[in-house]
Parts: structure tokens; C-alpha cells; sequence
């Protein structure tokens, strides 16, 4: 992973190509890099993000971040009643009993 004001990248080795390439997994817009070696793989996902934002300020627009910390979630209503029962229990909002469940996960962690 690849990270950089505060924009993370995926990148993969195309052995075919002889070419890394990659994409900035944080937005909706779709922001690509490419390099035949590592520092150059690295210098051009800085030089797309930075692109990219150069980009949305000359149009006047907020870059994208795809993130905003909300989350929709659908559940079963079973499901539903059974975590909010378990929050209830520990004395936490549903919200905070589901993020302290998702920040204590080894796949979220790692």
C-alpha cells in the first residue's frame, strides 16, 4: 500500500507488461499510476494525487474522499435486535458498540 496526503494506493505487478500499475482505492474518482520500477511507481502516485487535486481546484471543486466516517448498514431484523440488546448490555449506543466491534477486528486492524 502506497499512502500520501492522506489518499492510500493498490498497486500490482503486471509481468506481462514488465509495468507496476495501480489505482487511489479513497475516492469515487478514478485516479490510476504507473512505473517500471518502485520509485517510479511511487513518484506517480504522488504526481497523480497531486494531479488530481490541482484538478479539482482549478475547476473549484472538493476533491473527492470517500470516506465522511458514515455508514449505512443493512441487517436482518433479527440481527438488529440482537446487537442493539448486546449494546444495551454494555451500556453503549448501537454506533459506538459496532465501531468498538469493527476497530477490534484483525481484518479492519491489519
Amino acid at each position: 500500500m502506497l499512502e500520501y496526503k492522506s489518499y492510500t494506493g493498490h498497486a500490482e505487478f503486471d509481468a506481462e507488461a514488465g509495468l507496476f500499475h495501480g489505482e487511489v482505492l479513497d475516492t469515487h474518482d478514478v485516479i490510476t499510476f504507473q512505473g517500471t520500477s518502485v520509485a517510479e511507481l511511487e513518484k506517480a502516485f504522488r504526481d497523480s494525487i497531486d494531479d488530481y487535486l490541482d484538478f479539482c481546484a482549478d475547476r473549484g471543486e472538493e476533491p473527492d474522499k470517500a470516506f465522511s466516517g458514515r455508514l449505512m448498514l443493512r441487517l436482518r431484523p433479527e440481527l438488529h435486535r440482537r446487537v442493539h440488546l448486546a449494546a444495551r448490555r454494555e451500556g453503549k449506543s448501537l454506533n459506538q458498540w459496532i465501531a468498538d466491534k469493527l476497530g477490534r477486528s484483525t481484518v479492519v486492524s491489519s
